[in-house]
């Protein structure tokens, strides 16, 4: 499916208008499905729909699933496709799961351990994560990374950022290694999409934990974006943009370094993390 539409517009300069085409991201809801069970007892349930930009839609389900800890791995997995939905539009995923796991869900319409996609969330959220993700260790990582690499990182996103090059009006999670160098990029018109294409991708590609590797996100960073990265164990999250007075609070419960307004030679610590050392900065 195309993850851009072209469409006319009327660009208006001063006083004068002008016809012409533009070129904007592709926004459509996908549902996520999941198969469960064993033998003839299979169950089906409908667990999410979520908007996004059409493109990487099995990583962003695989990625959902585990950052919502429905699954704990990607040994989970048994299969996962699009379903066809009697139209040409593939906005749906079924994802079936290996007949011996149970997957965590509860019987109401809203099936994650925390309902943090909604924007509702708290301490009870912060305490499921720690029962749920494998990478949460209360121990130290002898983890760091120069400001020179970081201030090069922005840079190095956009370039990588073809959505964004093309309509202007796209999010993107960009994972890095400590060198600086990129390891994977998503896009999405929804910031919390983008990370969930990107664990997605990590996860199929048994990378996790992804502990010696830096995020980037190129808008603000939130609260969900934060529980996604503690569930995938990221140490080092850095955002363009602003962090949330939540999203510092659980950097700071998870030892999370987070850092925002990173430009190309700035950024602000939120949160500096007792696993995290920045030695250009605390030197």
């Amino acid at each position: 499916m195309p993850a851009i539409k072209h469409m006319p517009i009327t660009k208006v300069s001063g006083f004068s208008s002008l016809l012409q085409s533009d070129t904007l991201s592709i926004e459509e809801p996908l549902e996520i499905r999941i198969e469960y069970g064993r033998g003839t007892a299979r169950m089906k349930k409908n667990i999410s729909v979520t908007m996004r930009t059409p493109g990487n839609d099995l990583e962003l389900a695989i990625g959902f699933l585990f950052t919502e800890g429905i699954i704990s791995s990607y040994q989970d997995v048994q299969d996962v496709y699009h379903v066809c939905d009697g139209t040409k539009k593939m906005n749906i995923i079924q994802v079936e799961l290996v007949e011996q796991f149970m997957p965590h869900v509860i019987p109401s319409d809203r099936n994650f351990y925390t309902s943090s996609s909604c924007g509702v969330c708290g301490k009870s959220s912060i305490q499921s994560i720690k029962t749920v993700s494998p990478f949460y260790h209360g121990v130290n990582n002898p983890l760091s990374v120069s400001t020179d690499i970081l201030y090069h990182l922005p840079a190095k996103l956009k370039t990588a950022q073809s959505g964004f090059a093309t309509t202007g009006g796209i999010h993107a999670s960009g994972l890095f290694n400590i060198q600086g160098d990129l390891v994977l990029l998503r896009e999405d018109v929804g910031r919390h999409n983008a990370l969930d294409k990107l664990i997605g991708s990590a996860l199929a590609k048994n990378l996790l934990p992804l502990n010696q590797h830096i995020l980037l996100l190129s808008g603000r960073a939130s609260f969900e974006l934060i529980q996604k990265a503690a569930m995938a164990g990221i140490l080092i999250v850095a955002a363009i943009g602003a962090p949330s007075s939540l999203a510092v609070e659980l950097a700071a419960e998870f030892n999370i370094t987070l850092l925002g307004f990173l430009k190309e030679n700035r950024f602000n610590i939120y949160n500096s993390g007792e696993r995290i050392v920045i030695p250009a900065v605390y030197e």
